[in-house]
């Protein structure tokens, strides 16, 4: 079995009770078969506060008020200290590793709804490189398409190989890697996986992005259209099942900082009228981009390496390479999005730094990674919204952060 993660993986250290936002709260925690199993059979103290403590039913932990039944007023979690880390049951032994299960494959990442693993993939400023490493065991997957497996990996490794070209802007970048996509996906569709070699050297000949950027000029929008856009990719939230209760008004003071034009503060922005459809979203996103141009690019990048690595070859069970794609995108430009919010919440004095990044990634992945139902719906929207067709998506990520 060869398993891959990516080279900051082993940075991750758990920092437990000083987490701001403890990952034993929030959502419900399921319990594997084996712990489910080995919690039957606990004896003493522990064993009855576990028979009082979980749902067996459900195989997951009680809450109370939101919280997970073992989780202290110390943000730290009496199963661990009473029992050891061995009484944890797999999601806690896991989390934030998230895997993905291939023939003879395992990767496995961090995730951004862990505030220590955002800050260290957001705060990585060199490229992302993957470490490989074989160990014994190999498990069987019948019907695994081997063959669509083998060039969604190799069309995979050009595009992180895209994404981290930092010479090019980061929009040209991400346009490609979107467009790549779109026409993998057709040629997965007709059956023509012996036409993609060709399609990835097209994409990853000398030259290929000054045509691209050539082709890209049509694909334009001003700040007042990109915030109209922008706004109607915040209605996903609404579609969403909510997982922490204050999700929704969190994002929805978010989006009226954003796109709610007149409001207090948005004169203080260079050449505001303040009163024209769209002018306050025009002038802070201005303001944004010249305080915040470089480290946009940067976060654009290893978000887009983020989502791109954790999904994209998921594409071998269902075939939606596209979809991955789009989704990567979608939550790179929210995410981007939520973080302008933030910047504005902050009074918009100074440039965004990284826990406002983390904190908007920490909470686009807690809310939408962390239910099955929320990444089907996204893959879904993705899919069916007009506001996600190719030519629209480009026109937004022409102004991500140049």
């Amino acid at each position: 079995m060869i398993y891959t993660v990516p080279h900051y993986y082993k940075e991750f250290r758990c920092i437990a009770g000083d987490c701001g936002d403890t990952c034993c709260a929030g959502w419900q925690i399921m319990i594997d078969d084996k712990s489910l199993e080995k919690y039957r059979k606990a004896s003493g103290g522990l064993g009855n506060r576990l028979a009082n403590s979980i749902r067996w039913d459900e195989k997951r932990f009680r809450q109370y008020a939101g919280r997970c039944a073992f989780l202290n007023d110390d943000n730290l979690c009496d199963l661990y200290s009473e029992g050891g880390p061995g009484m944890l049951c797999r999601t806690c032994r896991e989390y934030p590793r998230h895997t993905e299960e291939f023939e003879g494959c395992r990767e496995i990442s961090l995730s951004l709804s862990c505030e220590e693993a955002a800050r260290i993939i957001l705060g990585c400023e060199e490229p992302v490189r993957f470490v490989t490493k074989e160990r014994p065991g190999e498990e069987s997957y019948p019907d695994f398409d081997f063959f669509l497996y083998t060039k969604l990996a190799y069309s995979r490794e050009l595009m992180i190989g895209l994404l981290q070209r930092r010479e090019l802007p980061v929009s040209l970048r991400i346009s490609m890697v979107l467009a790549l996509a779109h026409d993998l996906q057709r040629r997965i569709g007709r059956g023509e996986l012996f036409a993609v070699d060709g399609l990835l050297s097209r994409y990853g000949a000398p030259g290929a992005p000054e045509r691209f950027a050539a082709k890209l000029g049509k694909y334009r929008l001003d700040a007042r259209e990109r915030g109209g856009r922008m706004q109607e990719l915040f209605g996903v939230f609404g579609e969403l099942e909510v997982l922490k209760k204050d999700w929704p008004e969190y994002v929805k003071g978010l989006e009226r900082l954003l796109y709610a034009d007149g409001t207090a503060g948005s004169a203080r922005y260079a050449g505001c009228t303040g009163s024209a459809e769209g002018a306050g979203y025009a002038a802070s996103r201005r303001a944004f981009l010249e305080q915040n141009q470089r480290s946009l690019a940067l976060w654009a990048e290893q978000l887009m390496v983020y989502f791109v690595f954790t999904y994209y070859c998921g594409a071998v069970y269902d075939g939606r390479a596209y979809e991955k794609i789009r989704f990567a995108v979608a939550g790179t430009l929210l995410i981007l999005e939520m973080a302008q919010a933030i910047w504005q919440r902050n009074g918009a004095v100074r440039p965004l730094g990284l826990e406002d990044v983390v904190e908007a990634a920490h909470r686009y992945s807690k809310e939408v990674e962390h239910s099955d139902d929320n990444l089907r719906s996204m893959e879904r929207m993705v899919g069916s919204w007009d506001a996600f067709r190719l030519e629209r998506l480009l026109e937004v990520i022409s102004g991500i952060c140049d």
